[in-house]
């Protein structure tokens, strides 16, 4: 076989059912040998967008995505997806075709160092020199891929790589990396002092970050903060831990989050940092968590512990295991007068909202859409207001949240709902972005359409880049600067351009009805709603 058969081969023995990308001669070889295999191929119509919908992919499946594209603008194209995936933690192999070997260096066309280029956004990257190292670089990529601390993992393969002959193909069955060890189990001397410090603890409180539903480890948190009944607040990447609904669940933390989740982890003596970064969307002044108050840390990344936050305790290990651990700990205490502090916190710091009638309210509209959605349906949000209402104002029951926070990237919601609408066909799928965010990927309309992927829509139309305008309008006393988005598509003929039903929502006055027209059926629908420019994140 050829070297591209030996590719098909190793992504079948890792039971890899979709690729997405976007060919060019340098990745053809593998892209012709693809067509002897039943992994699906979906053509995206920009590169960047093919490592996000490998991303939402990944987060529905728990497995590595993968995405391939070609060499030069379109190794290039896809760094940004691949850095999204990487500051989310988000397990990926993007394939990248590459010039042949002998002309590797010489700048000529279509030639780009992308492993050189991708270094700091990747777990580990490999330039694939001989055939016959492509089963054991493929075996090792999606080990280092989905293990540890999750990330993406770059494969360059020249073409010449690709059309050379392979003559006995066999595909490793165990991994074992001399320098690649990630630590699974925590230290049990650390758990007991966990243990020690919960027992003693009068006001507990964790929060939960991404790694926590990178680990599958959603169930036991619950079950963990139900037995010791301690409340739980969470990250931006970790909404969706927790239902949203839960008695002992208090929201997102950070500058855009719930005043009343603040407030209690800055009460609290004794703080359960759970799979998150410490990062400063989530703890502005990191200084502040670690007053009067023991810290503990439990993350799969070592090199976060610390990093931004001097842990009393730290905790290495995957954080399923180590919760599972704390699950059989003899430690007790009702936590209720604190539980009760907590609880009328938030019945008093609600914030308040004063909207303006003459357009839709993005928070009741958001809310309303949660209610109305199956309760184990897909939420995707995309980056500016929208991300921050969603958080705010999705209440998240047997489904899934997913934005991107590490990297904020506008344009993620549309590729990353088709990605886990192919993942989960039974589920629906909704993407909800800005006008702005919208425009950044709105050519997967088409991908949409051709493969027949149902995702569903929502445009949170301002005619501004409303996250930018509202920094602004603080910080620059209205003094406005390139946000002004006029020149908007009309989204009712783009809709009917790629043959896909358009609703509109003005105010809240048809909210009811139009809603129950976007979700009755699944399939694929743009429902437009305006919003006032003037609104802001107030949640």
């Amino acid at each position: 076989m050829k070297g591209a058969d030996a590719i098909v081969r190793c992504l079948e023995a890792e039971k890899v059912t979709t690729v997405f990308g976007y060919p060019g001669v340098a990745i053809c070889p593998f892209y012709n040998s693809i067509l002897e295999s039943d992994i699906q191929r979906v053509l995206i119509r920009t590169e960047q967008n093919a490592a996000h919908a490998a991303s939402g992919m990944a987060r529905m499946t728990n497995r590595p995505g993968v995405c391939a594209v070609t060499s030069g603008p379109g190794a290039t194209n896809v760094i940004t997806g691949v850095a999204t995936a990487h500051a989310d933690s988000i397990p990926l192999i993007v394939i990248t075709g590459q010039v042949n070997s002998e002309l590797i260096g010489r700048d000529v066309f279509q030639e780009a160092d992308i492993t050189g280029a991708v270094e700091s956004f990747v777990k580990y990257s490999y330039l694939v020199k001989r055939v016959e190292d492509i089963p054991r670089v493929f075996k090792e990529a999606f080990h280092i891929a989905n293990t540890g601390r999750k990330g993406p993992v770059l494969i360059d393969i020249p073409i010449d790589v690709q059309n050379a002959e392979l003559k006995d193909f066999s595909y490793p069955k165990e991994v074992n990396l001399r320098t690649y060890k990630p630590t699974v189990k925590g230290n049990v001397p650390q758990i007991r002092r966990v243990a020690m410090a919960l027992e003693v603890s009068l006001k507990p409180i964790i929060c939960a970050g991404g790694g926590v539903l990178l680990a599958d480890a959603a169930q036991e948190l619950r079950e963990f903060a139900e037995k010791y009944n301690i409340p739980v607040v969470s990250t931006m990447m970790g909404i969706g831990a927790m239902p949203t609904e839960h008695p002992l669940y208090y929201g997102m933390v950070g500058n855009n989050g719930k005043p009343y989740a603040n407030k209690a982890m800055n009460e609290s003596d004794l703080l359960l940092m759970i799979g998150a970064r410490v990062a400063d969307r989530a703890v502005s002044q990191p200084d502040l968590i670690t007053q009067n108050k023991t810290l503990v840390h439990i993350d799969v990344d070592p090199a976060e512990i610390g990093k931004n936050a001097g842990a009393t305790i730290p905790l290495v290990g995957d954080v399923k295991s180590i919760l599972q651990d704390f699950m059989g700990m003899p430690f007790g205490g009702s936590h209720r007068q604190w539980v009760d502090r907590l609880s009328f916190y938030r019945q008093t710091m609600a914030p308040k909202r004063n909207p303006n009638p003459d357009y839709v309210d993005p928070a009741a509209f958001i809310t309303r859409l949660s209610e109305k959605m199956q309760e184990d349906g897909v939420y995707v949000a995309d980056v500016g207001q929208n991300q921050i209402w969603s958080c705010g104002y999705h209440i998240v029951r047997k489904g899934r949240f997913m934005t991107t926070g590490g990297m904020g990237t506008m344009g993620y919601s549309i590729p990353a709902a088709i990605g886990a609408k192919l993942a989960a066909p039974e589920k629906q799928v909704i993407a909800v972005c800005g006008d702005g965010s919208f425009q950044m990927s709105m050519m997967e309309l088409a991908t949409m359409c051709q493969h027949h992927i149902p995702v569903k829509i929502v445009v949170l139309t301002n005619q501004v880049l409303g996250m930018v305008r509202e920094y602004q309008h603080f910080n620059y006393s209205d003094h406005y600067s390139m946000i002004d988005l006029t020149g908007n598509p009309d989204l009712s003929k783009l809709s009917a351009a790629y043959d896909i039903p358009y609703l509109r929502l003005e105010t809240m006055e048809k909210c009811e009805e139009i809603l129950d027209e976007f979700l009755k059926e699944d399939k694929s629908m743009i429902l437009e709603c305006l919003i006032d420019p003037m609104d802001l994140v107030v949640c």
